[in-house]
């Protein structure tokens, strides 16, 4: 478990990749169940009424959009790891996320905190990047347009469906 850790620290850091990650379907499923976890923990945290639907219905589309992507490419064996990687670094984007969303105090402004939130928003942006980059093997341009893609199709299914 500690070498995994260390591969999620340097996937974090873009110097580890999706194969670095152990392979298998049961340690893909415990980590995306610990990503949704904490996700229903935040949510709780937050006071967020309609946070688990929410949560689920994105970590899922992320996971179908890749998913689809690796099918495309015929790259299926794949799917495991990548989804491991994608739930083991939103877990402690997650994390991290909560710790400043818990600071926040909406009776005073806190650039500085706003700050933290948009470097770790753009941080989580380049690391999905560069895990759909290995797991589609292609470029990091095209990365970086499959995850700001994948986001803005969350952000508006999202409203759209929760408003």
């Amino acid at each position: 478990m500690g070498r995994f850790v260390l591969i999620l620290l340097d996937m974090l850091r873009l110097r580890s990749a999706p194969q670095d990650v152990p392979p298998g379907w049961l340690f893909a499923t415990l980590l995306t169940l610990a990503y949704i976890g904490q996700g229903f923990i935040a949510d709780q945290i937050l006071g967020e009424s309609d946070g688990a639907p929410r949560s689920l219905f994105a970590i899922g589309l992320q996971f179908t959009a890749v998913a689809a992507l690796l099918k495309v490419r015929n790259l299926q064996e794949r799917l495991p790891q990548t989804l491991s990687a994608l739930a083991g670094t939103g877990f402690i984007f997650g994390l991290m996320s909560l710790l400043i969303l818990t600071r926040v105090d909406p009776a005073r402004p806190q650039p500085d905190l706003a700050l933290i939130y948009l470097i770790i928003f753009g941080w989580s942006i380049a690391v999905d990047a560069h895990i759909y980059r290995h797991a589609l093997s292609t470029k990091m341009n095209l990365g970086v347009l499959l995850a700001v893609l994948i986001f803005a199709a969350n952000f508006i299914l999202l409203n759209a469906i929760f408003g």
